[in-house]
Formats: C-alpha cells, sequence, structure tokens
C-alpha cells in the first residue's frame, strides 16, 4: 500500500523516479513518458472531438489495473444512465494505462501528470472537471488542494483506513486536512470510519467494496472456454489456481505429484517466456499449454497452463477448490474471483492487508496455509467439504453486494444535469 506523501517529500518522490528512468528502470521508465504523454493526450483529444469536450467531465483516478477495477461498475452504470457525461479516466501505474487504454465506457483514457502544484494546476484548469472521483488509497496532495480552491466535489471510494497509515501518525496533522477537504469518503469497513470520525472527519459512508458487484456481473456472463471444459470434465478433483508465482507453483506441483487423482488448472499471474519456461522445467514437461491443447494431449496431462490474458474469471467456474497466488509475496491477488462461484480459496500467509481473505477464513470459505504441509492438509479439506466451504464463500460475496448502487445514488443520482 501506498501511503500519502508530503508535499516536500513528493518532489523528491518524483524525482527519484526520473533518476531511476535514466538508469534504465523499465516501470519508472514507462512513469517518466506516462506523465510527459498526459498533455499531449489532452491536447490531442480536444483537437479530435471539438463536438465533445472533457470540460466538466467526470474524472476517475486509479492506480493500476486492480483500483479501477473498483471505479469498473460505477462508470458502466455512469455511462448506460446518463450518456451525455464525458468521462476521463487517469492512471498512475504504466500496467494499469497499458491494459485499459483502450477502454470504450469512457471518452479519454491517460496517465495523472506527476502531482506537482504547477501539474495539477495545470491539468485541472485544462479538464476543468465537474467532479473527480478517486479510488481506495489514491491521496494526492497537489490535485487534492487544487480541486478544494475551485470549488470542484471530489470524492475516494472503496477506500480503507488504518492507524498505521501516514494520516493517523504524530507527523500527519498537515496530510489530515487534505481528508477532511473530500467532499465524501466511501469506505469498506466501519473499523475506518470510526478512526476517521475519532480525528474529526465524519463526512464518511460505509458503502463496501465495488468489486463484488464487479466479480458478480462476471461470474453471470462468463465465457465458456472449451478446452477447460473438456480437461475438466467429470474429473472429481479440480484445482484452479489464478495469479500464481513461483514460490506457488512449486507447492503446487508437489500436491499434484503427490495426488494422482487431481487435475489442476494454473493460471500463472505473468505470461511471459521466462515464467512458462521456469513452469516448464519445475513440471519436467508434464503439463500441457491451453494455446496448445487439443483433444488427444489433454487425455494425457493432469496440469493445464493458461497461457493466455484475461481468462483466469471466467475459468474459476471449473474448479472445486481455488489456490490464490501472490502470498507468498506483496500480498495476495484476487480471491473474490473464486469465491463468487461458490469455491473455497486456499491463499499463502500474506494476507493482512486483504479484508475480503479475513472474512472468508471467519466464514469458512477460505483458508491460509504457509508452507507445503499445510497447503496439503487444506486441499484435502476443502476438497471433503467443498459444498458447505463453498456455499460460505458464495454467501459472503452476495452479502457484501450493493456498493455501486449506494455510491451511485449518493453522487450522481443528484448530479443529473
Amino acid at each position: 500500500m501506498r501511503d500519502i506523501l508530503c508535499c516536500t517529500s513528493m518532489h523528491f518522490y518524483f524525482f527519484l523516479i526520473r533518476l531511476a528512468a535514466l538508469f534504465g528502470h523499465k516501470r519508472a521508465r514507462g512513469l517518466v513518458r506516462g506523465q510527459a504523454q498526459a498533455f499531449r493526450d489532452l491536447e490531442a483529444y480536444a483537437k479530435a472531438h471539438p463536438d465533445r469536450m472533457l470540460r466538466d467531465c467526470v474524472w476517475f483516478h486509479a492506480a493500476s489495473v486492480g483500483e479501477f477495477e473498483q471505479a469498473r461498475p460505477i462508470i458502466e452504470r455512469l455511462r448506460e444512465e446518463q450518456p451525455w457525461r464525458p468521462i476521463l479516466l487517469t492512471f498512475f501505474s504504466p500496467s494499469g494505462y497499458e491494459m485499459r487504454k483502450t477502454y470504450d465506457k469512457v471518452d479519454l483514457v491517460t496517465y495523472l501528470p506527476f502531482a506537482t502544484r504547477r501539474n495539477a494546476r495545470r491539468f485541472i484548469e485544462a479538464v476543468h472537471p465537474s467532479m473527480a472521483v478517486f479510488v481506495k488509497y489514491e491521496f494526492w496532495p497537489a490535485y487534492i488542494r487544487q480541486l478544494h480552491k475551485k470549488q470542484i466535489p471530489f470524492y475516494s471510494i472503496a477506500s480503507i483506513f488504518r492507524p498505521q497509515q501516514y494520516f493517523f501518525r504524530w507527523y500527519g496533522a498537515a496530510e489530515r486536512k487534505l481528508l477532511k477537504m473530500f467532499t465524501h469518503l466511501f469506505v469498506q469497513d466501519n473499523a475506518s470510519i470510526d478512526l476517521l470520525r475519532r480525528y474529526g472527519i465524519t463526512q464518511t459512508s460505509l458503502s463496501g467494496d465495488t468489486r463484488f458487484d464487479r466479480v458478480m456481473n462476471i461470474a453471470g456472463h462468463a465465457k465458456d472456454i472449451e478446452a477447460v471444459r473438456r480437461f475438466v470434465a467429470d474429473q472429481p478433483q479440480v484445482i484452479v489456481a489464478g495469479s500464481t508465482w513461483p514460490e506457488d507453483e512449486e507447492l503446487l506441483y508437489r500436491y499434484v505429484e503427490e495426488h494422482p487423482y487431481v487435475r489442476l488448472v494454473l493460471v500463472p499471474h505473468e505470461i511471459n517466456r521466462n515464467h512458462l519456461h521456469q513452469i516448464f522445467h519445475l513440471w519436467q514437461g508434464k503439463h500441457v499449454l491451453l494455446s496448445e491443447a487439443d483433444e488427444r494431449n489433454l487425455l494425457h496431462t493432469r496440469t493445464l497452463v493458461v497461457d493466455q490474458m484475461g481468462l483466469l474469471s471466467s475459468i474459476y467456474q471449473y474448479g472445486h477448490v481455488a489456490y490464490v497466488g501472490g502470498g507468498f509475496g506483496a500480498g495476495i491477488h484476487n480471491t473474490i474471483e473464486a469465491a463468487v462461484y461458490g469455491l473455497p480459496v486456499i491463499f499463502g500467509p500474506n494476507y493482512e492487508h486483504f479484508r475480503e481473505a479475513k472474512a472468508l477464513i471467519e466464514c469458512g470459505g477460505g483458508c491460509s496455509v504457509n508452507g507445503y504441509e499445510q497447503l496439503e492438509k487444506a486441499i484435502d479439506e476443502m476438497l471433503l467439504n467443498r459444498q458447505t466451504a463453498g456455499r460460505n464463500a458464495a454467501q459472503y460475496v452476495e452479502s457484501e453486494l450493493g456498493a455501486t448502487e449506494k455510491i451511485y445514488k449518493q453522487i450522481f443520482a443528484k448530479h443529473k444535469s
């Protein structure tokens, strides 16, 4: 999680990004290139669309793809019900921009220029949004102050606040003032509301997480992936492992080797050549890539490796138990994508900052493991009790629906013109 940066450290932060870019750091180079691109995108859009200017648009900002998925249900509801409104979507992360730059439910997708005072003033004056919506942990002081100065309403959605964050440290008084400038903060849990109100920040409400609405919608329109369906047909024990990293894959390979009646659909987080090469050596070639799957080779393997992007949320429908990767690294990936299908969910130990993972454990729909012995026990138990555990997981997702409606009504239903 990226806490808010104070103004003095902000310039230093951007300086370090530029310095890293000079020395060839790939992500830093993408960030620097993207910031330079933003104003050119705005100018190009204005020339190409004189009849639909961005002025008075609704501006959504997300750090990357995960945060975008939280904004997406609201963006699409807005586009459907108020199609006359121009919508601008910005990203901070190059990966977020590259993956969603062709998203067709908004008028323009671009980067957010580095949050200096000059850039913020120039950007806000160029776009002049009617309102702004920041997702989860996006709190850029220069933009917040400029929106407040211009008396433009701005909101935070799907945010979570914890005592360890910069705002609530002894040195965070100046940054807490920024939170008081928000028109409204829509948070995911009551603990966030209590913490904010303890510091006099009262324009808050409990809305939940819009991702639950998103995954329910995806599940209702899941793709039929013929090769996967054929691979798992009539199999009594199918594990779908999503967004996996090498640490996850080593455990899963051992499990498959020691349990000959299990079939595994492996969906790596990265499908570049190096990662697929690692998987090939680990599995000793005893697997089939989805891109090469046919009727014959699927009969002779127990591991199908998905080497195509954008399929995971639909592939979970074919499993009996889900394993979600990332928990042996920076943090687990999206658990509710699997839980929505009524799958028990297993993940690694680094889930402390993931509210939904804790809830899945509490309701009996998920569990965390820290090593092979725990993984083996967890999969065995979840396969044995998958109906009860899966029902618990699905009921948890259903209980969290409705965030999109709450946020949309409060922000947009009263601003229809």
